[in-house]
């Protein structure tokens, strides 16, 4: 008991540690053996699982090609579905500036016809010195023959359904009364004077009524000529569009 107590305390605090690590030691050894065994069981099942991942990581993929796939088809297709709508839009705007739907500038002719100042000659009618709905008839006409794309009296846009009628000293056109001086604007070729001048039936025209009555009739060639847009109503009350036949 008198060595014991000869023992300094630093050194069983020192055995007590080493003692405790010792038992540290083992306890891990013996564990080490069962997890080595877990890990390894569990490998297997952990390879298939992760080679199940990979095939349907390959099948997404392959997936996802597809879908890129339809899309650039889809996109094709919206392309065709453009371009189509492009055509049908222009072939609506060609239709609607045939109609008079859309106001137009360009070069042309303003040609103006005024009443003679002629005295009546006895046996002639005072309205042979006017002009009339049947001259500006004419002129439009020859302006057609001309070349002419889009005309327009006073202001009134000149369309497939226009009417041009007398109504006692004025002229109805559209559903406009004009008055004297009626002027004509034409869009159509920079030498759309010169065509219409070579013209046989306005040659007669200026013959008949110009030159017999003194109807005056002047024109200018301005750098652009502004044609306005029709502003009547273009409902039909006797006419129905034909269908389109089908394409086989």
């Amino acid at each position: 008991m008198a060595r014991i107590r000869e023992i300094p305390s630093w050194q069983l605090t020192l055995g007590a540690a080493l003692l405790g690590l010792g038992f540290l030691i083992a306890a891990q050894l013996a564990s080490e053996g069962p997890r080595v065994r877990y890990t390894t069981q569990e490998r297997s099942p952990l390879v298939e699982t992760a080679t199940e991942l990979q095939s349907q990581q390959d099948e997404l993929k392959a997936r996802i090609l597809e879908l890129r796939t339809q899309i650039g088809d889809v996109e094709g297709a919206g392309e065709g579905s453009a371009a189509l709508v492009k055509q049908l839009n222009d072939e609506l705007e060609r239709a609607r500036i045939a109609a008079g739907l859309i106001p137009l500038t360009g070069t042309g002719v303003v040609l103006q016809l005024e009443d003679s100042l002629q005295p009546v000659a006895g046996d002639a009618s005072e309205s042979d010195y006017l002009v009339g709905s049947r001259d500006i008839r004419i002129i439009i006409d020859e302006l057609w023959l001309a070349g002419a794309e889009a005309v327009a009296v006073n202001g009134e846009r000149i369309t497939p359904t226009s009417a041009i009628i007398d109504i006692g000293s004025s002229v109805l056109v559209n559903s406009a009364y004009l008055a004297p001086p009626y002027q004509i604007a034409a869009i159509g070729p920079k030498d759309l004077y010169a065509r219409l001048s070579g013209n046989a039936g306005f040659v007669d025209f200026v013959r008949a009524r110009a030159d017999t009555y003194g109807i005056r009739l002047s024109f200018a060639e301005p750098p652009a000529v502004d044609v306005p847009a029709f502003a009547g109503t273009v409902s039909l009350r006797y006419s129905r569009p034909v269908p389109s036949p089908e394409v086989p």
